[in-house]
């Protein structure tokens, strides 16, 4: 408040300049006005105006130190964040189909089946929240593969050279036919937006197929109708 009427007063002081200036260029003749008269008026209003850029000035230069200031605090706090663990992008997230790497490998147990397994891509730790991956042969809903129980129960962490494992018997029908297919489409959920399209080691004959629940160990993930 004292700095503000500090500056009004000021602002009085030198009006009051400019009108005394004035006052005495009209008392003098014609002449002394067009020599003097000029020279006092120009000088309040730069001294003014001067007096009003330096305030602006000092306001700028203390606003520009105060943003110094907090650009420096943002990065202190980021220096802080990443020293308390780095980059947490990717960290401590739902799996998500285009977070893994799956490979497919064909076994020949229990009549013939696929071993899915997946890995977390470099840089990426997530859950498996879902025990039972979706997973289906081309978009019809009878080529989509039901459920069948086997393998863990508990979320499992995909971090590094953990994996994960799930198994696929594309055929469970002693029927002759089938469709068939080269892909097999995988996703973690039933809302995941990217689904994963794995190339299977050979073609596959589909009819009726089983998946099982993810595991930690493979030996729980051979297919079977109980």
């Amino acid at each position: 408040m004292r700095s503000r009427l500090a500056a009004r007063s000021a602002r009085l002081v030198l009006a009051s300049v400019a009108v005394a200036a004035l006052a005495t260029t009209t008392a003098c003749g014609p002449e002394e006005v067009t020599d003097s008269g000029s020279s006092p008026a120009p000088s309040v209003v730069a001294t003014d105006g001067s007096d009003k850029d330096a305030g602006s000035d000092k306001t700028d230069d203390s606003a520009g130190d105060k943003s110094s200031a907090g650009g420096s605090d943002s990065s202190g706090s980021n220096d802080t964040s990443d020293s308390a663990g780095g980059d947490k992008s990717g960290y401590g997230q739902v799996c998500g189909a285009n977070d893994l790497d799956f490979t497919v490998t064909s076994e020949s147990q229990a009549g013939g089946y696929y071993l899915v397994a997946a890995k977390a891509k470099s840089g990426i730790t997530c859950t498996l929240e879902e025990n039972t991956p979706v997973v289906s042969f081309g978009s019809d809903a009878e080529n989509f593969a039901s459920p069948v129980g086997q393998g863990g129960a508990d979320p499992i962490k995909l971090s590094g050279d953990a994996v994960a494992y799930t198994g696929i018997n594309p055929k469970t029908t002693d029927a002759n036919g089938g469709v068939e297919f080269e892909n097999v489409i995988i996703s973690t959920t039933e809302g995941d937006p990217n689904p994963a399209s794995v190339r299977l080691p050979d073609t596959a004959t589909v009819d009726k197929p089983i998946v099982t629940n993810w595991s930690t160990d493979s030996a729980e993930t051979i297919p079977v109708i109980a």
